[in-house]
């Protein structure tokens, strides 16, 4: 009894160096500069350091980095951390605006699944919202952020906010000619007409 008293404590003392440690790192992460915190977060952690400005704001998914870059204008002001899609049911590379956003939104392709602050960006699925952010792609295609960054990055967009996914984009300067592509665009404009009808 005495021993796995001792073991319980030993366990928690534990448990509560790692969680301070992790509340260090976020506290070093926020003293950084954003483009270098960017390259520093582990899975499930993110930076936010927005100015507030009336700049129109875009976001960047770099597949490769498993990273999604927020931005005022060409001004970085969050990253985080993402999942895209694992193999097989990976995540279309192009450029999107948000088409619809639903902070309680359930999957009507995946078992009513949970997809807080969800933003969608194609209507055949494909979305940004929160989940399990493993740090690596395992989605069915969507791109899983963390729940605060998914809040917070909710209340920053809207319908129209450009969402450029990229396999060949690392941090820092936003890419030039945001624009999408025709095929998108065009599917984007005849669901949005069949909508309205």
């Amino acid at each position: 009894m005495v021993r796995s008293v001792t073991a319980m404590g030993l366990a928690l003392s534990l448990l509560a160096g790692a969680t301070s440690a992790l509340a260090a790192s976020t506290a070093t992460l926020a003293a950084m500069p954003i483009e270098q915190a960017a390259t520093e977060l582990s899975p499930n952690q993110f930076v936010w350091k927005d100015n507030g400005s009336s700049e129109p704001v875009s976001i960047v998914i770099s597949l490769q980095d498993q990273r999604a870059f927020v931005y005022r204008g060409s001004t970085m002001i969050a990253a985080t951390t993402i999942s895209s899609g694992k193999d097989g049911k990976d995540t279309p590379v192009g450029t999107y605006p948000i088409l619809q956003k639903n902070a309680v939104h359930k999957s009507s392709l995946y078992d009513d699944a949970s997809m807080p602050f969800m933003q969608r960006l194609t209507w055949d699925g494909i979305a940004i919202h929160a989940g399990r952010n493993p740090g690596f792609p395992a989605s069915h295609g969507c791109i899983r952020v963390p729940l605060g960054f998914a809040k917070q990055l909710f209340g920053v967009t809207t319908l129209g906010t450009t969402v450029t996914v990229t396999d060949d984009f690392e941090g820092g300067m936003i890419p030039e000619a945001l624009v999408a592509d025709q095929e998108t665009a065009v599917a984007n404009l005849r669901q949005s007409i069949s909508l309205e009808q």
